[in-house]
């Protein structure tokens, strides 16, 4: 029996909250990432895990990105697609877009720190 689990995170922040969902796929992961003002799909990230190159036993992962064109989501899908990737060693796909309106460099920064905080 295939198991599909379904986990929902909710990151508050100062100016809004982002939602991130994870679902099995198989052994695989499938990521969506949405938030802010006008939720929207800004990019596909395929991560696929394979052995670190330290050669010290660790999980890491080669990366592909497709970008809408003007879209900047990759830089989130990517910190999330990577870090499922290397902490459960399957293939992981993420797709999601945040648009804030009015953003500012404190608000990014911010977002950054959460995210890459964040437990998966």
């Amino acid at each position: 029996m295939e198991y599909n689990f379904m986990k929902n995170i909710e990151i508050k922040l100062s100016f809004g909250i982002i939602n991130i969902q994870v679902m099995d796929i198989g052994s695989d992961k499938c990521v969506t990432i949405k938030g802010g003002d006008s939720p929207h799909i800004g990019c596909v990230v395929l991560a696929i895990p394979r052995p670190s190159l330290t050669g010290d036993g660790s999980i890491s992962s080669t990366t592909s990105v497709i970008n809408v064109t003007g879209h900047k989501d990759d830089l989130i899908c990517k910190i999330i697609a990577e870090k499922v990737c290397n902490r459960y060693n399957c293939v992981v796909t993420c797709t999601g877009g945040i648009h804030i309106d009015n953003i500012t460099p404190d608000h990014i920064e911010e977002l950054f720190d959460k995210i890459s905080k964040t437990v998966i």
